[in-house]
């Protein structure tokens, strides 16, 4: 948390009438002492001022919970707040401690993983992986990592169990949606909605470079379910076993390498302060 937020805190509460309590957040043991400041505490909200890796552990920690939580997006990646239309706008995130409406959203479980926004293996998994490793952040710094890639394409026989339904797939990436969009914009997943008791499979079939390009120009345009090289299904539960161990990654976090994924939804299992005319 920077001085400039540290200082509009203050200013914040005696604007607002709210009496608040900071917690650094600290590499190890932040769960349980989060827990613990909470009940001491007791809030009535939990602002939480990050990006996404900050906001999936206060997921976690909230998960089938009242308590509602507010994003204050100051983080590097900040693909949820922007999913929630509050962007990089920590203003107008602290506006919505008045303003904002209360929203329960679905919660995803990936092989036991709590996942508030996307997860995949595959192409983006690996471009997750570099872009982990490197020091830099940003749409640049991505599409960089994108083209390091173009040219390592693997692509995976993927048996694929859907709500009971049985289907097998060639493809270099499947993505579990509960969000629609990366933290960079781009629209991975157009049907994406937070609260509609549904994720979203999204398979992307191999295709030849010289497709990129135009694959990209609908991922940011959001119509990438017109391309002939995506597949997207909506669905409750699925069982994904790969040919050969992937790398997996939740919520901009690389987990490791699997060949088996689970995942299924958790309905309203996440409470959030929202701007009010959040549709999503």
């Amino acid at each position: 948390m920077g001085a400039s937020l540290e200082t509009m805190i203050p200013g914040e509460s005696r604007k607002g009438g709210f009496e608040f309590l900071i917690y650094r957040l600290h590499e190890t043991g932040a769960e349980q002492a989060i827990k613990t400041k909470i009940t001491e505490f007791s809030p009535d909200i939990l602002a939480v001022a990050g990006g996404d890796g900050t906001v999936h552990l206060l997921a976690k920690i909230m998960s089938g919970t009242p308590l509602p939580l507010l994003i204050i997006p100051v983080g590097s990646a900040n693909g949820m707040a922007r999913e929630l239309r509050i962007g990089n706008r920590i203003e107008y995130a602290f506006s919505l401690l008045k303003n904002g409406v209360i929203k329960k959203i679905d919660l995803l479980k990936v092989n036991e993983i709590i996942c508030i926004h996307l997860a995949d293996v595959g192409l983006n998994a690996r471009i997750v992986k570099r872009f982990d490793r490197d020091v830099k952040r940003g749409m640049f710094t991505y599409a960089k990592h994108l083209l390091a890639e173009i040219f390592l394409i693997r692509q995976y026989r993927f048996h694929i169990l859907i709500d009971g339904r049985e289907i097998s797939r060639k493809a270099v990436s499947l993505t579990f949606a509960n969000a629609s969009k990366y933290g960079t914009g781009v629209v991975i997943n157009p049907k994406g909605k937070l609260d509609d008791g549904k994720f979203e499979l999204v398979i992307i079939k191999p295709f030849p470079r010289i497709k990129l390009l135009p694959i990209a120009w609908k991922m940011f345009r959001g119509t990438l379910q017109t391309s002939e090289y995506a597949e997207v299904i909506s669905c409750n539960t699925a069982l994904i076993r790969a040919s050969k161990r992937t790398v997996l990654q939740v919520d901009g976090e690389v987990i490791g390498k699997t060949r088996e994924i689970k995942i299924h939804i958790l309905p309203g299992a996440l409470t959030l302060l929202v701007p009010p005319d959040t549709e999503n």
